[in-house]
């Protein structure tokens, strides 16, 4: 079962060592991961497969979570700009957020190598 008190701690760590690290691109978004993926495998415990697979949900909540407002930002401004303009808005933000999710996913796997070892830790 999700411990989903990991999980959210864990993208919490994510959250704020990435906008410190945003001084440094790249480098800081990775520590950000792993430290957010380490955290989230520590308190989740239970092993190698937990711990990956609470890092990983880490990692990638947040990707989801911007593509979800993706959609919403562009369905939003396509209706206010009329009815086909909405539908148009609709299919770019589903656009939007299928690629947001995959970003997310592929992105997470440095979360997933430190909740890995978290869990191996914990």
């Amino acid at each position: 079962m999700t411990d989903w008190r990991a999980v959210l701690s864990g993208f919490a760590v994510i959250v704020v060592l990435g906008l410190l690290g945003a001084v440094v691109p790249g480098i800081g978004q990775l520590i950000a991961g792993l430290v957010g993926g380490f955290v989230a495998g520590y308190l989740a415990g239970g092993g190698l497969a937990r711990g990956l697979w609470h890092g990983l949900l880490a990692g990638a909540f947040g990707g989801i979570l911007v593509g979800i407002a993706l959609f919403v930002l562009f369905t939003v401004v396509g209706v206010a700009l009329g009815p086909m303009e909405g539908v148009l808005g609709g299919l770019v933000g589903a656009g939007a957020l299928a690629v947001a999710i995959a970003v997310a996913l592929l992105a997470a796997v440095d979360s997933a190598i430190g909740g890995a070892i978290g869990g191996l830790v914990g």
